[in-house]
């Protein structure tokens, strides 16, 4: 396929996310951010032990191994977004 007339500007999902981000896109806070980490974290830990449960103890490998891919889904999902108030101040103007 080719990318003539296309520009470097990825927009998935909500906007947030991609190397660079279009005007209206506002990103997330540092603290919903951290938030957004804890919870998911939290919850793909959660589903990982039920896919243990269900490897080792109920011996349903197929849906402990389809839970093992949701749980590392659900943990790397904050990981798109882009954080705000974490770009660099603008370097004064020098005086020469």
């Amino acid at each position: 396929m080719s990318k003539k007339g296309k520009d470097d500007t990825a927009q998935r999902f909500g906007g947030e996310f991609g190397p660079y981000r279009k005007e209206g896109t506002p990103g997330v806070t540092l603290g919903t951010f951290k938030t957004l980490v804890w919870t998911s974290n939290i919850g793909g830990l959660l589903i990982l032990v039920i896919a243990l449960e269900m490897m080792f103890v109920r011996q349903m490998f197929g849906w402990g191994l389809a839970c093992t891919v949701l749980a590392v889904a659900v943990a790397m999902f904050p990981s798109n977004y882009e954080i705000v108030g974490m770009e660099e101040a603008p370097s004064p103007p020098s005086q020469d």
